[in-house]
């Protein structure tokens, strides 16, 4: 009988520690320590306003002003939150890694050195652009499963980020990445600060394998990312020395709102020697 209660006792004791366990604040790691120093700041005004204007403020001024600084408190917390997502597992898809906008999407004839070593590739590569506006979560991840091969911190301005051209003048944090499925293709993400962005964290490593939508890291308040993706050379495709796969798809058009680790930007799709005549033929 005792021996029961006992089991019982046991058993429900690891229910709560295994409930406790998997509870946690929904709040990003990467936010220290602005995640704290902000929201404590607010408080802090909050109740100096509350407690010195009393008598001399009318009170619709004192509700007024409260009520700014929750949303301010409410949106401080809501920029750091931290989203749990189930993401997608098909290998030939590669995932927004990052919140927002897709605001350009280009063919670039001469992309970063690191795509031009690509092999089969055809010098050309696509980008993808998203704005992460103040409202967006600005965690960010990878777009598949890869081997970080280096990162590149760059200093510099802070334009707005929605121009495309802001990448090349604006402080930036570069991960150039090998899918470690097949196609092996050479693929970069880059952060970019924007206008009011002043804070890019990363917290891998070079050497290190990610998988699809694994968090690395954020660029807080406001920012853009891109996605680098190699386009093979026509010519190699479902060659021998290329085996049958292909070129990279956008599924994505300019205005589309995207989220890091569940919006599919791009898919491989399979080319063989046929189809490959079929696509020569109808050119």
């Amino acid at each position: 009988m005792f021996w029961i209660l006992d089991t019982r006792c046991s058993m429900g004791i690891e229910n709560q520690v295994s409930r406790i366990e998997n509870m946690r604040i929904p709040l990003t790691k990467y936010g220290w320590p602005q995640v704290v120093i902000f929201p404590v700041g607010v408080l802090v005004v909050m109740i100096a306003i509350l407690l010195g204007t009393i008598g001399f403020l009318q009170p619709w001024a004192i509700i007024s002003l409260e009520a700014l600084l929750t949303a301010i408190l409410v949106w401080s917390l809501m920029f750091f939150r931290d989203p749990q997502r189930c993401c997608p597992s098909d290998r030939n898809l590669l995932l927004a890694p990052a919140d927002g906008q897709v605001t350009d999407i280009e063919t670039v004839e001469a992309p970063p050195a690191f795509l031009r070593k690509q092999e089969g590739g055809g010098g050309a590569a696509l980008r993808v652009g998203i704005f992460l506006s103040i409202f967006d979560t600005h965690i960010n991840r990878a777009p598949c499963n890869v081997k970080v091969e280096k990162i590149t911190y760059r200093k510099g301005k802070y334009k707005n980020a929605m121009n495309p051209q802001s990448s090349r003048v604006n402080e930036s944090n570069e991960l150039d990445m090998v899918r470690t499925d097949s196609p092996k293709d050479r693929l970069i993400v880059r952060q970019i600060s924007g206008a009011i962005a002043r804070r890019i964290v990363c917290d891998k490593v070079e050497g290190m394998e990610l998988t699809g939508g694994q968090k690395f890291g954020m660029i807080k308040f406001g920012s853009r990312t891109e996605l680098y993706v190699p386009l093979h050379d026509p010519a190699t495709l479902g060659s021998d020395r290329h085996p049958p796969v292909a070129g990279a798809k956008c599924l994505v058009q300019i205005g589309d709102k995207v989220k890091a680790g569940l919006t599919p930007l791009v898919k491989y799709e399979i080319i063989n020697n046929r189809s490959l005549k079929k696509i020569e033929n109808s050119q």
